[in-house]
C-alpha cells in the first residue's frame, strides 16, 4: 500500500497527538497507509549528538522516507510564528531529494500546536509549506466544507490542522481538532490516490 509520510517534531507531545489523528484520517481512505515518523531535537550545544534511535515514538526519518512517500504531512510545534528550529533543520538537509525531484508533484499538508489562539499558527503553517512548494509538491488544505472551521473557538485553519495547548501545553485536543486532523490526513491521502490513479 502507498504510504503518507506523517513527519512531525514535537516536544511536549501535543504535535505527536496530532499527529495521530491525521494518521488516522488517512488510513480511513482504502489502499493508503500512514508512515509515522519525527526529526532528532537540535541542541545549542555542538558537542550533543542524539542517539541514532530515539527513546520513545516513531523512528527518525530517512531519506528513503521521502523518497518512498506518496504524500506528507509536515507537522511542528510554533516558534514565534515560525517552524522549530529542529523541523527547519530537517528541511534544510533535503537539498538531495531537491535536486533529484523526489518529492515533485506530490500533495502535502502542514499542522502545527501553539500554546495560544493567536500563537502564530497560520505564520507557522504558512513557513512550512515554504519548502514544500521549492520542493514542488501540491499543497493541500482544509476546505470550508468541513463545518467545524466556520465554527471551532480552538484551533483549526484552512491552511491547515492546528491545535491550542495552553501555556502549560496539557489542554486536551477539542472535538473540532480532532475532526479537523482527521478530516486534513483523510483529504491528504484521498489527494495522493487520486494523483497516483490507484
Amino acid at each position: 500500500m502507498p504510504d503518507i509520510l506523517v513527519l512531525y517534531y514535537s516536544r511536549h507531545g501535543t504535535v505527536a497527538e496530532l499527529a495521530q489523528h491525521i494518521c488516522r484520517g488517512i488510513e480511513e481512505v482504502p489502499g493508503m497507509n500512514a508512515r509515522l515518523r519525527t526529526v532528532p531535537a537540535v541542541s545549542a550545544v555542538c558537542e550533543a549528538v542524539e542517539d541514532s534511535i530515539p527513546a520513545s515514538g516513531p523512528p527518525y526519518a530517512t531519506a528513503e522516507d521521502l523518497q518512498e512517500c506518496a504524500g506528507l504531512a509536515l507537522g511542528s510545534p510554533g516558534r514565534f510564528g515560525n517552524m522549530a528550529g529542529a523541523m527547519k533543520y530537517f528541511l534544510d538537509g533535503t537539498l538531495t531529494q531537491w535536486l533529484a525531484g523526489s518529492l515533485n508533484g506530490k500533495p502535502a499538508a502542514v499542522f502545527t500546536a501553539t500554546s495560544s489562539m493567536h500563537g502564530g499558527q497560520e505564520s507557522t503553517l504558512l513557513s512550512m509549506m515554504l519548502p514544500l512548494l521549492h520542493h514542488g509538491m501540491i499543497l493541500v488544505g482544509i476546505p470550508y466544507s468541513e463545518t467545524d472551521l466556520l465554527h471551532t473557538r480552538s484551533g483549526g485553519t484552512p491552511y491547515g490542522a492546528t491545535r491550542v495547548t495552553g501555556i502549560d501545553s496539557k489542554r486536551p485536543l477539542s472535538d473540532e481538532e480532532k475532526r479537523l486532523a482527521h478530516a486534513l490526513g483523510k483529504r491528504l491521502a484521498q489527494t495522493a490516490r487520486k494523483l497516483g490513479a490507484l
